[in-house]
């Protein structure tokens, strides 16, 4: 396994075939600094290119808050408006790592995921939540909008929900959040660990190739229209059908035995 990136205010951990990527700042509230976004990217571009890693969760350290959003003080101190403009191309990077990682990443909401936090949640594939994390936009309360995040809000949050949360900037319940289909499980806060462990346990033992092929058209296929769409899906098919996981797994069901999936 290549030695993982040094990052300053993130953590990446590796056990087994699962990568955890953690935000490293509690006291700050995890704050999406210039430096923690250029972690993130790090991080998620090391998870890309390693083999022996199936899955990645994405959590913040400490039991209050998974990432509140951009750190302002930080992230704008010193800028020109220029410089200010570009800097935020780090999130452009950091959304499109994610989208691109070709592996499933699962977010374990830890805590309140507001503002910048939102997107990062909702850019995960799957999330756990712990029943006392609230979710919001609360940028309308100081007079801007989530331009930077709400790409990946509108993929992930019914229409007229999104633009409430928007408009009138209020927290959510991790309950109400799962009523609509954008959180998967909400848990207390003792089985957090063992519910996202045992979404990853199985994770890994699904079909590499099939779940990078499978994750990279589904995000794909959402940007095209109808009939491209469906030409484009007809091809995948046809190159999962073609790997030898597929033979070994259509092998393995006629056998009544489980597969071992190689990721080819």
């Amino acid at each position: 396994m290549a030695e993982t990136p040094s990052l300053e205010q993130a953590l990446l951990a590796v056990d087994g075939h699962v990568a955890t990527i953690t935000l490293n700042r509690p006291d700050q509230r995890n704050p999406l600094s210039g430096q923690m976004l250029r972690d993130l990217i790090a991080a998620f571009g090391w998870c890309q290119k390693e083999p022996d890693v199936r899955a990645i969760v994405l959590t913040g350290a400490g039991d209050r808050v998974f990432c509140a959003g951009a750190d302002l003080s930080s992230f704008d101190g010193g800028m020109s408006d220029l410089e200010r403009h570009r800097s935020r191309d780090l999130f452009v990077e950091l959304f499109t790592s994610m989208s691109e990682a070709g592996k499933p990443i699962v977010g374990r909401i830890n805590g309140h995921a507001l503002a910048g936090g939102l997107g990062l949640a909702c850019a995960c594939d799957l999330l756990v939540a712990v029943d006392t994390a609230t979710f919001g936009t609360p940028e309308i309360n100081v007079g801007i909008w989530p331009m930077m995040i709400q790409a990946i809000l509108s993929r992930s949050i019914p229409r007229k929900v999104l633009l409430e949360m928007e408009m009138l900037g209020d927290r959510w319940t991790a309950d109400q959040m799962q009523s609509l289909g954008i959180v998967n499980r909400v848990v207390p806060h003792d089985q957090l660990n063992s519910t996202v462990k045992d979404i990853t346990d199985r994770l890994v033992k699904k079909s590499p190739i099939a779940l990078r092929l499978g994750r990279d058209s589904f995000y794909k296929q959402q940007d095209m229209d109808f009939r491209a769409a469906l030409a484009y899906l007809h091809s995948q098919f046809t190159l999962v059908t073609l790997t030898e996981d597929s033979k070994e797994g259509i092998k393995a069901f006629f056998e009544k035995r489980e597969p071992e999936f190689k990721g080819k």
